[in-house]
C-alpha cells in the first residue's frame, strides 16, 4: 500500500524497454520532490530496473499502475483520470511527445 499526498500523474504510452525517453520526465519530477504515479500499458526491462533503483535510492518516489481498459475505453478512462487529477493526457497519438 502506498499513500501520497501531492502527486504527479503521467501516462506513458511507449512500448520500449529503454528508459532514455522517460529520463526528462523523471528528472523533472525528481526536482519537484513530489511522488510520481506512472500509468503505463507495460513497464519492463531497463525502464522497470531504473524505476526500482531510483525508488530504492530515494531519488524519486514512483509507483506504476497498469493503464485501465483498451482502445476507446482506455482513452476515456485516462481522460477521466486527467480531469480528476487536474492533469493532461499526453500521447504520441495526439502528436505530443514528452
Amino acid at each position: 500500500k502506498s499513500e501520497f499526498e501531492i502527486l504527479i500523474f503521467c501516462y506513458w504510452d511507449q512500448k520500449e524497454s529503454t528508459v532514455q525517453p522517460l529520463v526528462p520526465v523523471l528528472e523533472a519530477v525528481a526536482h519537484t520532490g513530489k511522488p510520481l504515479v506512472l500509468i503505463a500499458d507495460d513497464v519492463y526491462g531497463e525502464t522497470l530496473t531504473a524505476l526500482i533503483l531510483n525508488n530504492l535510492k530515494g531519488s524519486i518516489k514512483v509507483i506504476t499502475v497498469k493503464a485501465p481498459g483498451f482502445g476507446d475505453r482506455k482513452k476515456k478512462m485516462l481522460e477521466n483520470i486527467a480531469i480528476l487529477t487536474n492533469g493532461e493526457v499526453i500521447t504520441e497519438q495526439l502528436g505530443i511527445k514528452l
